[in-house]
């Protein structure tokens, strides 16, 4: 019904789960918003055939803790999982450290239903893991920021918690270094994650004025301890291992922390070989995800200098066949930048049909996209 009157009256909307992803992201105001907070049902969780189905406004700090009583999670890990509703999680193509090993949401999403054009229910993929019929809807609506409809409720795969995590830390005063090493460790050993962190993220860690490698691991307890010495040996620096409650504290601290009060915030994905060099030419703080490619840069100089640096750092994704989108931005600069990078004219060209077939009178979330759709 909201949808359809929408449609009639030309008033445009913005799902919302927690409000976090588009009130960084949006130059304009929408018309209305529609929150998906009370949606927030467990619909169906089969422990045995490792599924759960759940609606758009259960957090993923929610769907954790239901399934760690059983041993298992949905294993992305964007920053804040408490705060980081499922709606939004899959419209905003969110994922953290455990991309190296999991993969990312669309690798996990099995089934989703949403609100499209006209207020029609859309329903694709289904409650098995091993589900083939009909269009791939689920990579199509993953990432598509809430411009295409409504995500009401998904269907995912869970997967086993890995036991006895430990954290390899290791310092380094030389960034090609760091990166080398990651790499080294990445091939040495079956990592659930591995890290680089710039010297004002090494500070989290009591590493200032360093580049710090994390290494993640886990398994059965002979496994583990072979894993540590292998790890370490990759590493080579000075390096201290962490397990238990430490070692999960740290992983926190990875995934959930940030520069306070940047000004921009950004996301570059290049081959993993280029990402050293790119990285080290921005000249900012950065979270990198190493063997994964993918870094979160952080700015926080004046809006002149931000925006000079997105026009820097862009140069770079794209001379190194990569991309960069901006996760975030100041206020006083977000109407100045692009988020998205522009496509080629072919893809753009297929994205605005797209658009156009989902949403014919413009109504979901317009200008929040690639190329203002």
């Amino acid at each position: 019904m909201i949808v359809r009157k929408c449609e009639q009256d030309g008033i445009t909307l913005a799902p919302v789960g927690a409000a976090r992803t588009v009130a960084q992201m949006r130059r304009a105001p929408v018309g209305i918003a529609v929150s998906l907070a009370r949606m927030n049902r467990v619909v169906a969780y089969d422990p045995a055939d490792m599924t759960i189905i759940v609606e758009a406004g259960v957090t993923l700090g929610a769907v954790n803790q239901m399934t760690a009583a059983h041993g298992q999670r949905l294993p992305s890990d964007p920053p804040q999982p408490e705060l980081s509703t499922v709606g939004a999680l899959i419209a905003g193509a969110k994922a953290g450290p455990l991309r190296l090993s999991e993969g990312t949401i669309r690798d996990l999403l099995i089934g989703i239903r949403f609100v499209g054009h006209d207020g029609r229910l859309v329903h694709a993929g289904g409650r098995v893991v091993k589900n083939v019929a009909g269009y791939d809807l689920m990579k199509v609506m993953t990432g598509s920021f809430g411009t295409l409809g409504i995500i009401t409720e998904a269907a995912f795969k869970v997967r086993p918690i890995p036991p006895n995590y430990q954290l390899v830390i290791a310092t380094f005063t030389n960034i090609d270094e760091a990166f080398v090493a990651a790499a080294k460790a990445a091939e040495t050993a079956p990592l659930l994650h591995c890290d680089v962190l710039s010297p004002g993220f090494a500070a989290l860690f009591d590493e200032a004025r360093a580049r710090v490698v994390m290494a993640g691991f886990g398994g059965l307890r002979v496994e583990v301890e072979y894993q540590g010495k292998v790890i370490a040996d990759a590493l080579g620096n000075a390096t201290r291992i962490l397990a238990d409650a430490d070692a999960a504290a740290a992983y926190e601290r990875l995934r959930d922390r940030a520069p306070d009060d940047p000004v921009i915030a950004a996301q570059m994905a290049v081959p993993p070989a280029e990402l050293a060099r790119c990285v080290a030419a921005t000249g900012a703080e950065f979270r990198a995800h190493a063997p994964s490619g993918v870094a979160q840069l952080y700015h926080s100089g004046t809006s002149a200098q931000a925006i000079a640096a997105i026009a820097t750092w862009r140069e770079l994704a794209h001379a190194a066949r990569g991309h960069l989108r901006l996760i975030a931005a100041h206020p006083d600069v977000r109407a100045k930048l692009a988020m998205f990078d522009t496509p080629p004219p072919p893809a753009l060209g297929l994205m605005r049909r797209m658009k156009a077939a989902f949403d014919p009178h413009g109504v979901f979330n317009p200008g929040c996209f690639v190329g203002g759709l």
